[in-house]
């Protein structure tokens, strides 16, 4: 008996460790990052993992068109709001959210689904969308080697901005809607 529970608490430990080196290697290449936007009382706060485009060509390759894409790497992205917001012109409650986009050339679209604690977009379940919109997709000279999230403020509302390689995506946030 005394030997079975060594056994076990060894290959716990040996699992664990190997989990823990997975997890380090898999942000060693893809890091962690949060951008935040806080102001007029709604604060949005973006979890995600910055890729680099290290030479390959993103979207139409690396990430296909068409298919639905975590917004970044390893886990999926996380988007929360301190207050209710239309998420373009759908209106969705406070709360955490896991962020999808599906890439296409011209325009993408962009969802916000209930499901938390992904990873991947592997599990990714429609029926748990909150919210679906289509947003322009535009081209930019400059290259933009990793995966970046931000906001600006726009007319009335906020914009949160996703570039990577020479594509750049707003997506209108409206404050207290």
């Amino acid at each position: 008996m005394k030997k079975a529970l060594i056994i076990i608490g060894i290959i716990i430990v040996v699992l664990a460790a190997a989990y823990y080196g997975m997890r380090m290697y898999t942000k060693s290449s893809s890091p962690e990052a949060t951008a935040v936007y806080d102001k007029g009382g709604l604060k949005i706060q973006v979890e995600y993992c910055r890729p680099s485009k290290k030479g390959r060509v993103v979207f139409g390759q690396l990430e296909p068109y068409g298919k639905v894409w975590r917004t970044g790497a390893n886990e999926a992205t996380e988007i929360t709001f301190t207050q209710p917001v239309s998420f373009g012109d759908k209106p969705v409650a406070a709360g955490t959210y896991t962020l999808f986009t599906i890439p296409q050339p011209d325009q993408w679209t962009v969802i916000l689904n209930s499901e938390l604690d992904q990873w991947g977009a592997f599990n990714y379940n429609e029926a748990k969308d909150v919210a679906r919109i289509q947003v322009p997709a535009s081209q930019t000279p400059q290259v933009t080697e990793m995966f970046t999230i931000d906001f600006v403020d726009a007319n009335n509302r906020v914009d949160m901005l996703l570039a990577w390689d020479q594509t750049k995506v707003a997506i209108p946030i409206g404050v207290g809607k």
